[in-house]
């Protein structure tokens, strides 16, 4: 099994999710035509929506790519474009992180009753829902590929190992911070 094959499985999960927040947010736009004045954020799905990403798609999978994987192919006589494409990669989950930091913090000022927080909310998923299908067809499709042609099998098989590895560590620093949280 090639490295990727992991990472590209993990983008079918993070696809299902992103499914889910774009039909949230056509849940609150039809809410908020209906009565522009009802609470059409549901708090409780953006909570579980930034877990995910957060722990799934950032920690856990973007971890690999970045931990892994684009420190190894830094290490490699990319091609110019590929090189440009790591980059600009790395320039995407960079920008994954701020705008899930941003739904959050829309999320915590509706809760205070700012009035503008629900299109804050919208704005934030729209952007997320936008950029994950694009930038998961940017990896599927235009980097792993052809990325995994400057590496020997062994080199594959060692960064497979060591997603594994990453993967088990991941569960127990998931739940040794819940567990602290609640001290």
């Amino acid at each position: 099994m090639l490295p990727i094959a992991p990472l590209m499985m993990e983008h079918r999960l993070i696809e299902r999710m992103i499914a889910l927040m774009h039909k949230e947010m056509e849940r609150m736009q039809t809410a908020l035509t209906r009565d522009p004045a009802a609470p059409a954020v549901n708090p409780g799905f953006i909570d579980t929506a930034v877990d995910f990403i957060r722990t799934y798609a950032d920690k856990t999978h973007h971890g690999k790519e970045e931990d892994i994987l684009f420190i190894e192919c830094a290490k490699k006589n990319l091609s110019a474009p590929h090189r440009a494409l790591l980059d600009e990669l790395l320039a995407d989950h960079n920008f994954g992180r701020r705008t899930t930091r941003s739904l959050l913090e829309a999320k915590e000022n509706f809760l205070l009753g700012d009035t503008n927080a629900t299109r804050e909310i919208l704005d934030c998923m729209g952007k997320l829902v936008d950029f994950y299908p694009k930038h998961i067809d940017k990896e599927d499709n235009h980097f792993f590929v052809p990325c995994m042609d400057y590496f020997s099998q062994q080199e594959k098989d060692d960064m497979l190992a060591r997603m594994w590895e990453r993967d088990r560590e991941m569960i127990h620093e998931k739940y040794r911070g819940v567990v602290e949280g609640l001290e």
